[in-house]
């Protein structure tokens, strides 16, 4: 089974972008961000990764990988 993953802590990595930063500028509360970054396997909804997306200049398929999930 694949799993949805979502890379957005390693985008911002490579950006030299911090999770409070990152909050303000796609205005993502700042909790959510944490959320996604404690469980990148968390839900988030199309308009937050939308907002992300554009605040890290990124598409938002950048930010998703599908990883196998071990049986």
């Amino acid at each position: 089974m694949r799993r949805r993953r979502l890379k957005i802590k390693e985008v911002a990595a490579d950006q030299k972008m911090s999770m409070g930063k990152l909050s303000r500028s796609s205005d993502v509360s700042y909790r959510t961000i944490k959320l996604i970054y404690d469980d990148p396997f968390r839900d988030a909804s199309l308009d937050t990764l939308d907002k992300i997306a554009v605040a890290l200049g990124v598409d938002i398929s950048d930010l998703i990988e599908y990883v196998d999930e071990e049986s």
